[in-house]
């Protein structure tokens, strides 16, 4: 325990040290420019967040309208809903992977927490394959198999979407076998949760993101 609260320290201390180094990267950008140029820069800021709350006020709003059924996912507060015209059936709590970039340079990736709308593809159960992408060993620090297919790799029961977003539950084999770690780019759900709703899933199914 000792170990684990200075390595956390160290952590914040290190996330502080980041955070005033880009204060001042700012402050040294904008003594350099004109007023002008900070007033453009201000509001282009301001536009860009005004942008993403009203994409994500117009997620929410076509969710609750949603008349098939559908699963609700609200990034910020980490809670799954499965819904059905407007009437909510089932409330999960789920983490939200966090914000990565993968890969080896140059070919690098970031994986952000997925936005928007997506949908079911596939359901897998424990005794479905998955094929590991390399980087997800790469960010473990796990040297890369021959074999990257796991059986259960995304636990006993999992969703897959459109657009490589996997909602999963804790898997006892694979690289993603730590509930520490969160898959960057998807979603960890209760493995009694995910077993209650799969069977109402299809194919085509929507998934939104808020």
């Amino acid at each position: 325990m000792t170990f684990a609260l200075l390595a956390f320290l160290a952590i914040d201390g290190w996330i502080i040290a980041r955070r005033q180094r880009y204060k001042r990267e700012i402050v040294r950008l904008r003594s350099s420019m004109t007023t002008l140029e900070r007033q453009r820069t201000d509001q282009i800021v301001s536009q860009e967040k005004n942008k993403l709350r009203v994409a994500v006020e117009l997620m929410r709003r076509q969710a609750q309208l949603e008349h098939a059924l559908h699963l609700s996912i609200t990034v910020d507060s980490g809670t799954m809903y499965l819904e059905r015209e407007g009437a909510l059936l089932r409330k999960m709590p789920v983490q939200i992977g966090p914000e990565r970039r993968v890969g080896v340079v140059p070919d690098t990736v970031r994986l952000a927490a997925p936005r928007g709308l997506r949908t079911v593809t596939r359901i897998m159960t424990a005794e479905d394959g998955w094929d590991v992408p390399e980087w997800v060993y790469a960010d473990r620090g796990v040297a890369v198999p021959a074999n990257r297919s796991v059986r259960g790799a995304l636990g006993p029961v999992a969703i897959l979407l459109d657009g490589g977003t996997v909602i999963y539950s804790m898997p006892t084999a694979g690289p993603l076998n730590d509930s520490g770690y969160v898959l960057p780019g998807s979603v960890r759900a209760r493995a009694e949760d995910l077993r209650v709703i799969v069977p109402n899933l299809t194919a085509g199914v929507r998934v939104y993101f808020y």
